[in-house]
């Protein structure tokens, strides 16, 4: 039951951002907010509900759009806040000065699904080798993997 007084306090505080919200079971919440909001969310969670704790970052290609999920987690709850920016113009704004842990994840987001983080303090590529060729991006639905071309040292090919 303490998740329920949760949910009411997240209400509380982050009424206008909350596009949808759910607790589908005990101890889980979700919450949608749109992306030009997600700093603000992310920032009052931290502060008014506790919500510290930012277990991962993990993303969905929807097709039209990719769904981006920041998993948090406290004595209470696992809270998953969600957003979603179209597959056109796949941009979020980072929440690395809110969170500075979260650069990880955001540099997986980039390299796994070619989501740009706005204001990202180190955008380098994080999984990905040197050399990985750009617009490749392994987590989005149309990609394939194609085989590099095999060399044998001193021999054919």
């Amino acid at each position: 039951m303490m998740e329920k007084s949760l949910i009411s306090r997240l209400k509380e505080f982050l009424a206008e951002k909350i596009v949808e919200s759910a607790n589908p079971s005990k101890r889980r919440i979700f919450i949608k907010v749109l992306p030009e909001n997600l700093p603000d969310t992310i920032q009052i969670l931290k502060e008014k509900t506790g919500f510290t704790h930012l277990s991962t970052i993990t993303g969905v290609d929807k097709g039209e759009t990719f769904e981006i999920l920041y998993h948090f987690a406290n004595k209470i709850a696992v809270l998953t806040v969600r957003t979603e920016v179209p597959a056109g113009k796949p941009e979020i704004k980072t929440i690395t000065k809110i969170i500075p842990g979260a650069i990880l994840y955001e540099r997986e987001l980039q390299d796994m699904f070619g989501i740009k983080v706005m204001e990202i303090p180190d955008p380098r590529p994080l999984i990905l080798p040197d050399g990985w060729p750009e617009g490749n991006y392994p987590l989005r639905k149309n990609w394939k993997y194609q085989r590099p071309e095999e060399i044998i040292p001193g021999g054919g090919k």
